[in-house]
């Protein structure tokens, strides 16, 4: 008959179990099954089977004799003998005044290793577009932020919170978008989320519970984010972009119900939506009650004059306001936010209580307090700095090296296009970079399945990702790339 040790202990704070009578004794839990005879010959045997099996690697400390000795039921002294044989067999290491552990090198005893781990693949310098550098994440200041938000905060905020979010970092979002954005919002009509994928996820599926069937994107735009559509029952449909943007006068004939666009900074073309597209697009979703998806993605970093203004703001009631703290601070930080229309924010939330999931509460206190102390601008305006003098320096080495070739787009965002001469494949180029440790993409990685529209041969180039000391030696291989290629 099978006996499973579960829960005596601590928790990891320090504090000790009081179970069967047990005090004082470290948290560690530790799960066995043990045969009902003879109690000492199955303990050693379920340790050793754990051991061999992985279940507990080496440097595993193991509970105390007294506390293992309390959940099964067994003396003191048959576990403190358990552990002495196996000790003596080569299995575990008793360290004075540390416990018990078992070996590090467990081998020695008989043990089956788990196989290693394969050596990573070299590592490849990151060309791809929209990629941030994460070298320079405020380490120092983030860890202000969460200290101040820890410390600070009131003990409400570490219970269930709000399905939209803290308010706390609404407020800080909404003050900061309607400073830096335009964006219209106010602290109750912002949706905070788990990253941009998410948030799209669910104003897709509120809209497809609003009976939407088509929602019309970019022809050039990110595989991932078509894929999330689709995958919430909604047909994405790709209309053409050019040098104005997308061409959003193809709704007419699309017949859909929204669309998703990068009006600031096209990705990956690099282009800003016209002015007059703009109001074209505005005034079609109020004939046609459809609305506007606005993915915001690196609306900061403009590096020529002043950025483009959101969208959202010509139309507060028809565009759903989209953006990320990846490209400004970290994709780590794991945090976006939605503004949309009053009418679609109740069921952008059913469909959040629908998926079961919500940010975690702490991270959202942490970047409401980043905001609060101006470090995301102070962030911005030190990547802008970096970003701009990593496109310079790749504008030059275009200009010097690679004859025939030519930069496009907007001086702004993480990224920018590279055309190349007629004739130059971007698969061959693509492989080419890869043997020699450079990661890219051409530019029709980026073309919707099916969009019969052909644009020239290009790389979407980007400039964020590449380690400070490593951006130099990018360039040098993507020159030769091309080259060979």
């Amino acid at each position: 008959m099978a006996q499973v040790l579960g829960h005596c202990a601590a928790d990891f704070l320090g504090n000790s179990c009081h179970h069967a009578g047990v005090s004082g004794i470290p948290g560690l839990d530790l799960h066995l099954e043990l045969a009902a005879a003879r109690p000492a010959q199955a303990l050693s045997a379920a340790l050793r089977s754990a051991i061999v099996a992985g279940r507990l690697a080496p440097r595993t400390r193991l509970p105390a004799a007294r506390a293992l000795a309390a959940d099964l039921g067994l003396s003191r002294n048959t576990v403190a003998a358990v552990y002495a044989q196996l000790a003596a067999e080569g299995w575990l290491q008793p360290r004075v005044g540390a416990g018990t552990w078992v070996s590090d090198d467990t081998a020695a005893a008989g043990t089956v290793r788990r196989p290693r781990r394969p050596a990573a693949a070299p590592h490849l310098i990151d060309l791809r577009g929209g990629v941030p550098d994460v070298t320079g994440f405020p380490r120092g200041e983030w860890l202000a932020a969460v200290r101040a938000a820890t410390m600070h905060a009131p003990a409400a905020e570490f219970g269930y919170g709000d399905p939209a979010g803290s308010l706390r970092l609404r407020a800080a979002l909404a003050g900061y978008l309607a400073r830096t954005r335009g964006v219209a919002a106010q602290p109750e009509g912002v949706v905070v989320g788990s990253g941009f994928g998410e948030l799209l996820v669910l104003v897709c599926r509120a809209l497809r519970a609003r009976g939407a069937r088509r929602l019309a994107v970019e022809a050039y735009g990110h595989r991932r984010h078509r894929r999330l559509i689709a995958a919430t029952g909604l047909e994405p449909v790709p209309i053409p972009v050019d040098g104005d943007g997308a061409d959003v006068t193809m709704l007419e004939g699309a017949d859909a119900d929204a669309v998703l666009l990068t009006p600031a900074h096209q990705f990956p073309l690099g282009v800003p939506l016209a002015a007059e597209r703009r109001r074209w697009l505005v005034a079609w979703a109020r004939r046609r009650d459809a609305l506007v998806l606005e993915d915001d993605y690196d609306g900061e970093f403009r590096y020529d004059r002043r950025a483009v203004g959101a969208l959202q703001a010509l139309a507060p009631d028809r565009v759903v306001y989209l953006g990320t703290a990846s490209k400004a601070v970290a994709p780590s930080v794991g945090l976006a936010w939605a503004a949309p229309p009053a009418g679609l924010r109740a069921e952008v939330l059913d469909q959040r209580e629908l998926g079961g999931g919500a940010p975690a509460g702490l991270q959202q206190l942490a970047l409401a307090a980043f905001i609060e102390a101006h470090e995301y601008d102070r962030s911005v305006r030190r990547l802008r700095v970096r970003y701009r003098e990593r496109l310079a320096r790749l504008e030059q080495t275009v200009a010097r090296d690679l004859p025939g070739c030519a930069l496009t787009g907007l001086a702004a965002g993480l990224q920018c296009l590279l055309r190349l001469p007629p004739g130059d494949d971007e698969r061959r180029i693509e492989r080419a970079a890869r043997r020699r440790g450079v990661l890219l993409e051409g530019l029709a990685a980026f073309r919707a399945d099916g969009f019969a529209g052909r644009a020239g041969p290009a790389l979407v180039i980007g400039y964020g990702a590449p380690p400070p000391g490593r951006y130099d030696t990018a360039l040098s291989l993507l020159v030769e790339s091309i080259r060979a290629a």
